[in-house]
């Protein structure tokens, strides 16, 4: 299917700013938190790394429906005046932030696995652990974890400065697109 508007479908919009307001609200305040400022409190800890992996999870799925829904009815044609090196930029940076926005669930939640706490999805709904405790390997995930965390957090600031602009400076179509 082909979306013949000039903006993005309300559903489209929904799953974009959903996810967008979980990940800077949520997900990457407690990622930081736990990270670089870990609670002297073990059970505090414990809540905030629940918080941070189910949301990771919500945040997962979410993704996954964006995707279909994008597959089923196509982003919005660009704008006539947008240049080639925009759309290039634009096309590898939300390629990219979808990439993460996968790999960095998969990757906590291995993780986790790996250093031998099973993730129970907001206290809740146990999901099974597909590999068992391996420091080796949750030392290599945590790695490839942050790698992605830094990556993410600079596309997103790359992709809010993006919007930011287009808005606010350049004021064209491309700002409405999502509004």
């Amino acid at each position: 299917m082909h979306s013949s508007s000039d903006r993005y479908r309300s559903p489209a919009k929904a799953l974009h700013w959903v996810s967008a307001l979980i990940v800077m609200a949520v997900v990457i305040p407690v990622g930081v938190w736990i990270r670089y400022f870990e609670p002297a409190d073990q059970a505090l800890k414990m809540r905030l790394y629940n918080i941070h992996e189910s949301f990771g999870v919500v945040v997962f799925v979410l993704v996954l429906l964006r995707l279909v829904y994008r597959w089923l009815y196509s982003p919005p044609a660009w704008p006539v005046e947008t240049p080639a090196w925009v759309r290039l930029l634009a096309g590898f940076s939300h390629a990219s932030l979808y990439a993460l926005l996968i790999l960095m669930p998969i990757t906590g939640f291995l993780a986790t696995n790996a250093w031998g706490f099973p993730l129970k999805v907001f206290e809740v709904l146990p999901l099974p652990s597909p590999i068992g405790k391996d420091e080796a390997i949750a030392k290599a995930l945590s790695f490839t974890h942050w790698c992605g965390a830094v990556s993410m957090g600079t596309l997103l600031a790359a992709h809010a400065a993006g919007g930011f602009y287009h808005r606010f400076v350049a004021r064209d179509a491309l700002s409405r697109r999502m509004f």
